[in-house]
């Protein structure tokens, strides 16, 4: 009943070719912004938000257009 899941003594489990490989559906090397990952991106992307904002709050409150309570 398993012997299909085991490997045999001829051909290793690497060797055997898989059916993405047979049928063509291994997908395209994933593309990549200035070699970033999409984890990369989103943390600077993140980064970059929290900047802008502690940036424009700090020049509002110089500017006298926010008060502190």
């Amino acid at each position: 009943m398993l012997d299909d899941l085991r490997n045999s003594a001829e051909a290793s489990f690497l060797e055997e070719e898989t059916t993405f490989e047979r049928e063509g559906l291994i997908p395209r090397r994933e593309r990549r912004f200035m070699g970033m990952t999409a984890a990369q991106r989103f943390i600077l992307a993140f980064l970059v938000l929290i900047l802008v904002v502690v940036l424009g709050t700090l020049f509002l409150l110089v500017s006298g257009k926010m008060v502190l309570p």
